[in-house]
């Protein structure tokens, strides 16, 4: 039984890293989310960026890897396993560790959105070349 599952909704903070060790791949990835934190002195609205890193294996880490982009947005169901160890100088250390088990991918970010607009142009332009060769 997994004790604590979770729902991450953030953008990609770079994009996600395709790792292979013999016949096994995952991808990492780091998604990004800003939450208001109250006013400054000014009255401004502040934010605080939180940042989660998670790891996808297999064919669903591939699908990420092959499908997201840096600034999209991701929507991920993860398990939390906990991990502990010694470190060099004898001393107990604790983390999380964040497995991906099913994503949604959400809006484009900027660069998918500008390469979808690059395509479009690209699109019209030879929409309109075979339209005068037809003639």
């Amino acid at each position: 039984m997994n004790s604590f599952t979770l729902t991450a909704v953030g953008n990609l903070a770079r994009d996600p890293e395709l790792v292979s060790k013999g016949e096994r791949s995952y991808a990492k990835l780091c998604l990004v989310g800003n939450d208001y934190a109250g006013k400054d002195e000014e009255g401004a609205a502040k934010e605080v960026v939180t940042s989660l890193w998670f790891v996808a294996f297999g064919p669903m880490g591939e699908s990420i890897a092959r499908n997201a982009r840096k600034g999209d947005q991701l929507v991920l169901e993860a398990k939390v396993r906990s991990s502990n160890w010694t470190d060099e100088k004898g001393e107990k250390q604790y983390d999380h560790s964040f497995i991906v088990q099913g994503f949604r991918l959400g809006a484009p970010g900027k660069l998918k959105r500008e390469e979808l607009e690059a395509r479009r142009g690209d699109d019209a332009r030879g929409a309109g070349a075979h339209a005068v060769n037809e003639r």
